[in-house]
């Protein structure tokens, strides 16, 4: 019977540690940035037609006018405290503007006919932001002087 003694130095010892602590923390990183790509790919909303659009809409409870107003608008490259603010609420909702900084993107604005709890329905508005056919972010919101306000896509 062979027997197999295996001596190894302190150093050695600590050196294949921190061999295999770099080899756990780049599986749990490369797991967890899989984990948020398919989360994005997941929650993707392609809206590349005015009908598409209308049944997302619909889907979240609103109903609207049918005829939409469509304007391009860059999103700035730095954004200030107002832009900070409205992204808040975009991450609120699964979306995050940061990775369009300085970019165009097409915003589709329709006019909310059953927002609850409101007086003044013509002027409240649901603004759909898109890039590639993309939906990247959204607001329902209320373009009155005296009480307006802006919230997420979700009926509140």
């Amino acid at each position: 019977m062979k027997m197999l003694t295996l001596r190894l130095k302190p150093k050695t010892i600590f050196g294949l540690l921190l061999v295999l602590t770099g080899m756990v923390v780049i599986v749990i990183t490369f797991a967890s940035n899989h984990i948020k790509s398919n989360e994005s790919v997941m929650n993707a909303v392609t809206l590349e037609t005015n009908s598409q659009r209308e049944e997302y809409l619909t889907s979240l409870g609103w109903e609207f006018k049918t005829d939409c107003d469509e304007k391009q608008v860059k999103i700035p490259a730095e954004f200030n405290d107002v832009y900070t603010k409205y992204n808040d609420i975009q991450k609120s909702q699964g979306f995050d503007l940061e990775q369009y900084k300085g970019q165009e993107v097409t915003v589709y604005t329709y006019n909310i006919t059953n927002y609850e709890g409101y007086e003044n329905r013509d002027c409240i508005y649901a603004n759909l932001l898109v890039c590639n056919n993309m939906l990247i972010g959204g607001d329902i919101c209320s373009t009155s002087v005296s009480d307006g306000f802006m919230q997420s896509l979700k009926k509140q």
